[in-house]
């Protein structure tokens, strides 16, 4: 199967996916500096961008695994949609940035349940949602310490 160049480029997060090693950390660095644009984090430019984002990931990440095989390496959307979800409601400053972004490689990395069952779904179903889950995983987590430490 054929991936147009478009898809592409979406599904593999700006060709994130294509490098060797840690494509994962590497499409969640993309998406963080997509984050940093300035205006970026309000949430009435974030919410729909994670919904469009989880979406189109969805049919994206159907192609990306029949081309590539069950949840690709090069298939680095997830990674975006995540890394943004765990940005929600999180003051934008140095400090809150690193710490949420090194929760959510964590989190994303171990996969705690239900993400880790979540991502034997087929498809890019699968693909998405073990991200989506900690996504919210870590923004719960992040949120949390915000409160205790604000």
């Amino acid at each position: 199967m054929k991936i147009n160049s478009f898809i592409k480029l979406l599904g593999s997060g700006i060709y994130t996916g294509y490098i060797p090693y840690a494509s994962g950390t590497f499409g969640s660095l993309a998406a963080l500096f997509i984050y940093l644009i300035p205006g970026f984090e309000s949430h009435y430019v974030l919410i729909p961008v994670i919904i469009i984002t989880s979406v189109a990931g969805i049919f994206i990440g159907n192609q990306f695994e029949d081309k590539y095989g069950k949840d690709p390496k090069e298939c680095t959307i997830d990674e975006f949609a995540g890394t943004w979800i765990s940005f929600l409601l999180i003051p934008k400053n140095a400090e809150w940035i690193i710490s949420v972004f090194i929760i959510w490689r964590i989190l994303d990395i171990i996969k705690i349940y239900p993400a880790n069952i979540s991502e034997r779904l087929k498809g890019g179903l699968g693909i998405m949602l073990d991200d989506i889950i900690s996504g919210i995983y870590a923004l719960l987590l992040s949120y949390f310490l915000l409160l205790f430490f604000n």
